[in-house]
């Protein structure tokens, strides 16, 4: 809308470029353009806006088509007014001199026509194709239909509406009937959807099957490789007994024969040993033989006293020491009769 800004007994207002002014001050036309900006007195100027610029109308409407089916029909209408001066002067766009607003609701009332206009060329045309025609190629044969007949339109051509295009959204049936219509699609659709679940399970199943089949085999090969295995560690732990028990009687031999050879020099070394103590007292032996014959044969001759006086002497090597000696008579006589005795034994 155009901006007015008031001061004592005058207005200015000051329009916009998307925006047709007109001002009428008694019956003459005071200004009249796009972009205007002048002074007024609000008592005295009848003031109108028209805008010329694109507009977009979103249109809804029900129509029936050959068969008795009600379909609605969804649509966009792009329009300019380009005749804004024709326009101003079929349609109420009269603004109040003071705020600046519309008296009337000039857009409401150009969209109603626009909307009703539209409807009537696509009911004539859906009113000879029967449903499935109008849901199928509906959308294309109307958008075609409704832009020519707007733009041809006697009363949008003398109210200086110009039509830039026409979008048809949708074309839908009755909610039931969209739902019978789309049943078939819908169970045809659950049926390949079905066979490809279907489909896939088995092939699930078909892969779990090799996936169970590689892994029971996988299973027998690891259980054929363990039985080499512990038969091939049985061969081996029985090649290293065997050579252990080669080993062992090899080091046992070795042993023996160490031992053998031990035991022989030990017993040489003791019948060594042996023979050199037997030769030691044969010897030493024959030595105290020959010096108690030698003995004997020294005192053999001597007279009583003398073999006497070897006895005491004999007798007195052999005895302890004696501190104090006490010879009676009677003992003087045994000890001497005792060495006689002796001497007679030994001659």
């Amino acid at each position: 809308m155009a901006d007015i800004s008031r001061v004592p007994f005058l207005c200015h207002l000051r329009g916009r470029p998307t925006s047709y002014i007109r001002h009428l001050r008694g019956t003459e036309v005071a200004h009249e353009g796009v972009g205007q900006v002048f002074w007024y007195r609000p008592r005295t100027a009848v003031i109108s806006e028209v805008p010329v610029d694109d507009r977009e109308l979103a249109v809804l409407f029900h129509a029936r088509t050959s068969d008795f089916q009600d379909v609605a029909v969804q649509a966009t209408v792009t329009y300019r007014i380009a005749d804004p001066a024709l326009a101003a002067a079929r349609i109420d766009f009269g603004i109040d001199p003071e705020l600046g607003g519309w008296r009337e609701k000039p857009l409401d009332q150009l969209a109603g026509m626009i909307t009703e206009t539209a409807q009537q060329y696509a009911s004539d045309l859906l009113a000879r194709a029967p449903l499935t025609a109008a849901l199928a190629e509906g959308v294309p044969e109307i958008r075609a239909r409704v832009t020519d007949g707007l733009r041809t339109d006697t009363r949008l051509v003398q109210t200086g509406i110009a039509v830039a295009g026409v979008r048809v959204v949708a074309v839908r049936p009755a909610p039931e009937v969209e739902k019978a219509l789309t049943t078939p699609t819908r169970e045809q659709i659950q049926s390949e959807a079905d066979r490809a679940t279907y489909g896939r399970r088995a092939l699930a199943v078909e892969q779990e099957r090799r996936i169970a089949e590689n892994e029971l085999q996988s299973k027998i090969e690891l259980a054929v490789r363990a039985e080499r295995l512990v038969t091939q560690e049985g061969a081996n732990e029985q090649r290293r007994m065997t050579e252990q028990a080669a080993a062992a009687g090899i080091a046992a031999e070795a042993e023996a024969r160490r031992a053998r050879t031990a035991a022989s020099a030990q017993a040489e070394r003791v019948r060594i040993e042996a023979a050199a103590r037997a030769e030691a007292v044969r010897l030493v032996g024959q030595a105290e033989a020959d010096a108690e014959a030698a003995r004997v044969a020294s005192v053999t001759g001597l007279d009583t006293s003398a073999m006497v006086a070897l006895a005491v002497r004999d007798l007195a090597d052999h005895l302890p020491s004696i501190g104090a000696l006490t010879i009676t008579p009677d003992m003087l006589t045994e000890l001497l009769s005792r060495l006689v005795h002796t001497g007679q034994q030994q001659s």
